[in-house]
């Protein structure tokens, strides 16, 4: 039976009435009023070798049936028991595929019954992933953060870095965290620097105000969706998420002080984080674990080349301080000690040539809680360049660990800071040297003001390799038409096994690229 690539499908699809004149998906939209339709496309996500989730929404209570196949013609497809919206979960489903072939392309199609009239169907809605594979091939995934942020909405030319990603066909995409940004509220018109204005030609009431109700908090990420690239990408890769502050609020923790925010009438950040973790459930592809509901720490085994360690960075910190403390306690701590213990524990136990580590936030980069002050630690690094004290302790003792338990070819992946940049951490440039030496990549924006740069904390003794960020002329918060939008590709070669790093961006230009040689086992 015939296949097809992913780059086929995507100009093939709109047989299926997927694809408009931009070439990119876009969802369907029932041309009657009696039948339902698909509101915000489909997703797909946490794909390995033999599994991955999918994801729709409708615009009412519907009954959403599945088919799955490996032919874009859906012959001998697999009918899936169907499963209902309702407005519980704001007529969102999504699903684990089991029982997938490897490294093969899976399509994936679904319809909706009106559940108060069974006979109204609507049109199909189709996309599409390849599962990781069972033997070494080559990969090819990349990562970004910080979508639709400091009030940069959709423009006319839309979330341009979600198509240029798209154009490379990735295996995945992950996603570094701030992928809404709930406490940022958005204006019809924004004026720029220099003259002229940005327009936010797509904005919803949602957008106008900080969230704060479940609903509003779902309304961020439906905000995202409205956007015919973010929607492309989606139907077409797989996207891999975590999070960070904004899906919340700005650098939160559980010492976030609300009394003075006149923005916010619910003055509890745990009740925010609540909200807003069941809308980032709901509205995400990301796996659940049975063993603690809500968590979004996890491992993706992606076949005998890559293993993905995303880290929660934000949900077991504690309180944000000056993070000078001298002994490792809960109040110090950064991942939590579950968190670490798991993470240890997969790294040991991992075969696989190349260790990702995707973090949230950046480990040598001075971070402030009150950027205005310079003041208190948002990140890891607490400003000193001293011995790991605060946070740093919680990263010592992991680095360390990697180091004496002989673990190789680990690569951190990050976002947070809006802008790229490579960094080498070097033992013997560090306060801190009991650790091998590694690399750490930041990238993004994806669609948001771009900042920077920050400053190292040598505690880890971090090395600029290269840095792109605005100038002092260009000044700080950027518009994303200004064309520092950023993300990174990574390239795995399945028979040298080297990782060919890239930092792009929002054009396609490569600004920086290093090819790193794994490290054999004795």
């Amino acid at each position: 039976m015939k296949t097809i690539s992913r780059r086929a499908f995507v100009t093939s699809a709109s047989a299926l009435g997927l694809v408009g004149a931009s070439g990119l998906a876009l969802p369907y939209y029932s041309r009657a009023n009696q039948r339902p339709g698909f509101t915000h496309g489909v997703q797909s996500g946490d794909v390995d070798a033999t599994s991955g989730m999918v994801w729709t929404r409708t615009d009412r209570p519907a009954r959403v049936m599945f088919e799955v196949s490996m032919t874009e013609s859906f012959a001998n497809a697999t009918r899936l028991a169907s499963l209902d919206t309702s407005p519980a979960s704001d007529y969102t489903v999504k699903r684990l595929l089991t029982e997938l072939a490897s490294d093969q392309d899976i399509f994936y199609r679904t319809t909706a019954a009106d559940l108060a009239d069974i006979n109204a169907v609507s049109e199909p809605i189709v996309g599409r992933f390849r599962t990781a594979p069972a033997s070494k091939r080559d990969i090819k995934f990349a990562w970004s953060g910080d979508t639709a942020g400091q009030g940069w909405g959709i423009d006319e030319t839309g979330m341009k870095t979600y198509a240029t990603i798209g154009k490379h066909t990735p295996d995945f995409f992950l996603h570094s965290g701030d992928t809404i940004y709930a406490d940022g509220a958005m204006k019809d018109e924004v004026d720029l620097p220099g003259g002229g204005k940005w327009k936010n030609v797509v904005l919803i009431d949602g957008k106008r105000k900080v969230a704060e109700t479940l609903d509003e908090y779902r309304d961020q990420w439906k905000y995202n969706m409205m956007d015919k690239h973010v929607l492309g990408l989606s139907a077409i890769c797989p996207t891999f998420y975590q999070w960070d502050d904004h899906e919340v609020l700005n650098n939160w923790s559980d010492s976030k002080d609300l009394s003075a925010d006149n923005r916010y009438t619910e003055k509890s950040i745990h009740v925010l984080a609540a909200r807003a973790a069941r809308a980032f459930h709901e509205m995400t592809t990301i796996r659940y674990e049975p063993s603690e509901p809500g968590r979004v720490y996890r491992k993706i085994a992606y076949g005998p080349l890559l293993d993905v360690f995303f880290l929660d960075m934000r949900s077991y910190r504690g309180p944000n301080s000056p993070g000078m403390q001298d002994t490792m306690t809960p109040q110090s701590r950064m991942l939590g000690e579950q968190q670490t213990k798991w993470l240890k524990r997969e790294l040991a136990n991992s075969n696989a040539t190349w260790k990702i580590i995707a973090a949230d936030m950046p480990l040598g980069l001075v971070v402030w809680d009150d950027a205005a002050k310079k003041a208190g630690a948002e990140a890891v690094s607490n400003g000193d360049n001293g011995a790991p004290t605060g946070r740093e302790l919680e990263i010592a003792d992991l680095l360390r660990y990697i180091k004496n338990a002989s673990i190789s070819n680990t690569v951190w992946l990050t976002a947070d800071v809006h802008y790229t940049a490579a960094h080498y951490y070097n033992p013997d440039k560090a306060q801190f040297q009991d650790f091998n030496p590694f690399w750490e990549f930041v990238s993004g924006p994806i669609h948001a003001g771009t900042f920077g740069p920050n400053d190292f904390d040598m505690t880890f003794g971090p090395e600029l390799k290269f840095i792109k960020a605005p100038t002092a002329e260009q000044g700080q918060n950027l518009p994303p038409s200004a064309g520092l939008q950023f993300f990174g590709l990574v390239d795995i070669n399945g028979a040298s096994e080297q990782m060919t790093v890239r930092l792009m961006d929002r054009d396609d230009n490569e600004l920086y690229k290093v090819t790193l040689d794994p490290v054999r086992s004795a």
